[in-house]
This record gives structure tokens, C-alpha cells and sequence, in this order.
């Protein structure tokens, strides 16, 4: 299983949005950021390292973090630990997307979302968490 460690960046009510680079697996999707979790890190490590790669800001808390697994009919499973972030210092700046928005979570319903991202959209869009 492939662990996943993924930002819900807030910040004035609204939640970063990053669009997959165009010629790149899943080219023009929109996900949060985030990435693989390397052997020997945390989670936490991951996300500190992976928005300082994308995007130039530093984490300085986790508020929590909601879990979900998927199973991909190509036999993917992944273990996505979504991890919501308010405190990140630094300017952001756009290093490897293609696009990068800041919306409102019912605003996220409306654009072309990995697969795997719309249970918790619909949560966030719902107000659940």
C-alpha cells in the first residue's frame, strides 16, 4: 500500500487547489498538494517536505488529519492521510502546477478533481469537516 501524505491548506475560508501540470500523468487534473511518503518519514515530514518542494511555504501545524483508503481497479491501494493546515509560513509560490487557485469548499465541486479526492470534497463542500 502506497501512503500518501496530502495538505487541506485554509486560509480566509478558502482551501488551495493545484492543477496537475499539462503532458504529466493526470494532466490538467486539479488535487492538494502533497506527494508519497519516502521510506523513514512521517507523515508530517512528508507534508513539511512536499510543500516546501511545490509550493515554498513551511508548515507549522497540523490541525488534524481524516484518513481514507482506496483501491484502484488496477490494484492500486493507496492510504491518503488528508492533513489540515492553517499555520504555513512563507510566501507561496508555484513551483511545479500549472494552475494554483484558492476556493471555497463548495467551489471545488465544480473543477476536474483526481478521482480519489471527491469523497472528501463532498465532505468539505458539505461542511463536515
Amino acid at each position: 500500500m502506497t501512503l500518501v501524505a496530502v495538505a487541506i491548506l485554509q486560509k480566509n475560508g478558502k482551501i488551495l487547489v493545484c492543477q496537475r501540470k499539462k503532458g504529466s500523468r493526470y494532466g490538467l487534473k486539479w488535487e492538494f498538494p502533497g506527494g508519497k511518503v519516502e521510506n523513514g518519514e512521517t507523515v508530517k515530514d512528508c507534508l513539511i517536505r512536499e510543500l516546501r518542494e511545490e509550493l515554498s511555504i513551511v508548515v507549522g501545524g497540523v490541525e488534524r488529519t481524516e484518513i481514507e483508503s482506496y483501491h484502484y481497479e488496477d490494484g492500486g491501494r493507496f492510504e491518503v492521510h488528508y492533513c489540515f493546515v492553517r499555520d504555513f509560513e512563507g510566501e507561496l509560490q508555484n513551483n511545479v502546477f500549472e494552475d494554483v487557485r484558492w476556493v471555497t469548499p463548495q467551489e471545488l465541486q465544480k473543477f476536474d478533481n483526481l478521482e480519489g479526492n471527491w469523497p472528501i470534497i463532498k465532505k468539505l463542500a458539505a461542511g463536515l469537516l
